[in-house]
């Protein structure tokens, strides 16, 4: 046993975060930690890293059989531990190799940096662990995937013997995910252990020796991998069984209220063309579905139809019968067409705000007379919609950058629905929150077409596309690779749609 958390409870004011929870981590083992956003995963990761330090919380860590009392990060990296956030910690201006002996650098005689020797040692790494990278790259010219690999061969740089991922794969592509988890077994094999946090439950099952779920800031149970199954996993997350993970209600399409009629628009930096000849129709009651590999356009149609991105090449846009041209995303708002972006934390949050700051900004002039807010109404209504989306905060002052991921989302819904929208454009809405809170996404989806209102849904999840979309647009370089019926819908045609290969 390398490393073990006995009975530790961490409380802050007026919530436990964590309850009695025991854990332990052998040598050379994958060990993935599950859980819903607030199980308490990222509170124990914090206790493990000295980010809260030792005195902090009740019971005890020990690292080969020694207690561990953590006041600081570096002592959690003395004593071999290394934590890979999935909010990259890296300087982009840098090259590779700075950044991987970055407060490390090796020197000579007492005071200068040792350049070749920092350069030579940077190669030796990523040769040992198949990383095919140019130490001498400036971080900022690399993809997402290959910094996550930076963030690694930092960490082993570092001697260290355990590595804890949390989510290390919410922003990789499918192939630098098969990089990524090919490198851990690698690790694995060389006595290396790992804590591998993850909502991807094939991810987990595809590599983890032993899985451990938290529910509620307590520890629910230990199992083997091999002796467990994803639906058993789900229920201990939960508490519930879920029979259904897509839970859509199809509803009467009624009329047309956004139509898109050869779309073609450009990048207005570059001129370059991304979207081409791009058509269709959108009634209420509706979830129309949008997918496509990593740079197909589906942002930037989004970003399109609510006026902020690109210029207009040829084609047009209906909201209820009226043009969207040249309009701006404040005017398209008062149409009655919302975006909920796809990076809640840059362009959906202002994080250091309270939850009623943030679900008030797209709709003041609602609660507003004579230019004053009218502050009863607002709370009013903002409380109104923090109970019906079932925010999991103590109210309406609480600061959203400390919510959860799926808490988060919801406050980013919440003031999407308050501009009270007939059309809303959700971009990947599930991202990076666990299964709960997808369902309760999903419930919300049902929520509005129940009530009239359509949806476009762009994901990158095929089983999410299906089983959330009465009909389905795959994305190709741009242009319309094919469009599907859900009854006619599989995963298969999807990616070959997506792939230009459609049948």
């Amino acid at each position: 046993m390398i490393l073990r958390a006995q009975n530790i409870t961490k409380r802050f004011p007026g919530v436990t975060a964590l309850k009695d929870v025991s854990f332990d981590l052998r040598e050379g083992e994958i060990h993935a930690l599950c859980g819903e956003n607030g199980a308490g995963k990222s509170t124990l990761i914090k206790l493990l890293s000295g980010i809260h330090p030792h005195g902090s919380y009740e019971g005890r860590f020990e690292v080969d059989g020694e207690e561990a009392k953590f006041t600081t990060i570096k002592d959690a990296e003395r004593a071999g531990l290394a934590v890979i956030y999935q909010e990259l910690a890296l300087v982009e201006e840098m090259t590779v190799a700075e950044n991987i002996f970055l407060g490390r650098e090796p020197r000579r005689w007492g005071a200068f940096i040792d350049w070749p020797r920092m350069y030579q040692e940077a190669q030796a790494l990523l040769d040992r662990f198949k990383v095919g990278l140019d130490p001498a790259a400036p971080v900022r010219t690399l993809g997402v995937g290959q910094k996550q690999l930076v963030e690694i061969i930092k960490a082993l740089a570092k001697n260290s013997k355990i590595l804890i991922l949390d989510e290390p794969t919410a922003a990789l592509a499918e192939h630098e995910v098969l990089i990524l988890l090919d490198i851990l077994r690698d690790l694995r094999s060389r006595g290396i252990a790992s804590i591998y946090i993850s909502h991807k439950l094939d991810e987990v099952f595809g590599i983890a020796d032993r899985i451990t779920v938290l529910r509620d800031g307590s520890t629910v149970g230990t199992h083997n991998a091999a002796d467990t199954s994803k639906a058993e996993v789900i229920r201990h997350m939960v508490g519930r069984e879920l029979g259904d993970l897509f839970p859509r209600r199809s509803t009467q399409p009624g009329d047309v209220i956004l139509r898109v009629d050869s779309l073609s628009v450009a990048d207005a930096e570059t001129a370059g063309m991304r979207l081409h000849d791009i058509r269709f129709e959108l009634r209420a009651g509706e979830v129309l579905g949008i997918g496509g590999l990593m740079g197909a356009g589906r942002t930037e149609l989004l970003m399109h139809l609510f006026g902020a991105w690109g210029r207009r090449v040829s084609g047009s846009i209906e909201l209820n019968g009226q043009s969207l041209d040249g309009l701006t995303p404040e005017t398209i708002i008062q149409r009655g067409l919302v975006l909920a972006s796809e990076d809640r934390r840059r362009y959906g949050l202002h994080l250091e705000q309270e939850i009623g700051f943030n679900l008030s900004l797209s709709s003041l002039a609602s609660v507003t007379r004579g230019g004053f807010i009218q502050r009863n109404a607002e709370i009013r209504r903002n409380q109104g919609i923090f109970n019906s989306l079932r925010v999991k905060a103590t109210g309406l002052e609480a600061i959203v950058g400390k919510l959860s991921g799926g808490n988060q989302q919801k406050v980013v819904l919440g003031k999407a629905l308050l501009t009270e929208p007939s059309v809303i454009l959700l971009d990947e809405p599930t991202r990076g929150i666990d299964v709960g809170a997808k369902l309760e996404i999903y419930e919300i989806i049902n929520q509005l077409t129940a009530a009239g209102k359509a949806v476009i849904l762009v994901s990158s999840e095929l089983p999410e596309l299906i089983g959330m979309s009465d009909c389905i647009l795959m994305l190709n370089a741009g242009r319309i690779g094919g469009a599907f019926s859900r009854a006619e819908a599989t995963q298969e045609k999807l990616m070959a749609a997506a792939m230009g290969h459609a049948g």
